[in-house]
Formats: structure tokens, sequence, C-alpha cells
């Protein structure tokens, strides 16, 4: 009997496949300053998704202008001064709104979360947060470490066409 050859497929990792299908959901983003996009897995199967952008049923930031940018504040700081919510606060409120419990999840995001968003992931019980870039907010590293949640940032491949 002859035995067939094993062909190696060419698959990403879960963190690989998990941060692009966060990159996928970025491009909903209707922010016009950084497009973010959020994942929740557990037991390697999504929970809930999210991007930056302006609450349901009002004007996106395409249509008002950048509120952020008109006022000329520095990417970091006065979160409070936008129309729009945050890509892992918009996961966290999708699994709320479906009743999905995300205490234990890992959270795939495009880039390091803000201090707002830190304290949500902390008090929402996720135990992981896997990011592709990094962001200007050193409250959120320093709370994130002292919950003793992982932040493991894993290089992005390019896209391949």
């Amino acid at each position: 009997m002859k035995t067939k050859k094993k062909t190696k497929v060419n698959r990403p990792d879960w963190d690989e496949y998990f941060i692009r299908i966060a990159l996928l959901v970025s491009e909903r983003s209707t922010c016009l300053r950084r497009k973010v996009g959020a994942v929740l897995v557990k037991g390697k199967r999504v929970l809930a998704t999210g991007y930056n952008g302006a609450p349901s049923g009002i004007k996106h930031c395409e249509e008002t202008g950048c509120l952020r940018e008109n006022l000329n504040v520095p990417s970091g700081e006065r979160h409070e001064l936008c129309r729009g919510l945050h890509a892992e606060q918009n996961a966290i409120i999708q699994a709320a709104y479906h009743g999905v419990s995300i205490k234990g999840s890992v959270l795939y995001i495009t880039c390091h979360p803000c201090s707002v968003c830190a304290k949500m992931i902390i008090n929402a019980g996720i135990k992981e947060v896997v990011i592709s870039e990094g962001y200007p907010d050193k409250l959120s590293q320093d709370m994130l470490k002292e919950a003793n949640i992982s932040v493991k940032y894993i290089k992005r491949e390019k896209k391949q066409d």
C-alpha cells in the first residue's frame, strides 16, 4: 500500500488569524484619524467584534468632521472629546447586548488600548490583550500590568494578494 506524501499547508497561527480578523473589522471604522478593529475570543471562537465610530443612529465623523482634529487634540489625550466609541468598547458592548460573557476572553486589537478602554478591559474580566501596534498612553500600560493582564505584541504579516 502506497503512503500519501503529506503536504504542508501554510496556515496562520491563532494569534495571526485573529489579528487579521481585527484588521478586517477595522475597515468598517468611520473614524477619520485612526481605523481600529477589535475581536473578543474565547476557546478559539469569536465572541464579538467592534470597530471605532459614532454610536448607532447618529452621524459619523465622515459627515460632521473630526472634533479632535478641529480642536488640535493630540493622539492619546482627551478621549471624551470625540463622537465615536473605541473598537474595544464596541466589542464589549456588543457582547453585553447579546448576553455573551467575555470573562476570561482574549481581546485582539489593532492597536494598544487607551486608559479608558483599559479600565473597561480590567472590569470585564478579559485576561489577555493581543495588539499589532502601540498607542501613546502610559497610564493604560501601567494599569493593565498592575491588573496582571498580559499584553502581547505580534507583528502583523503583510497582506498577501
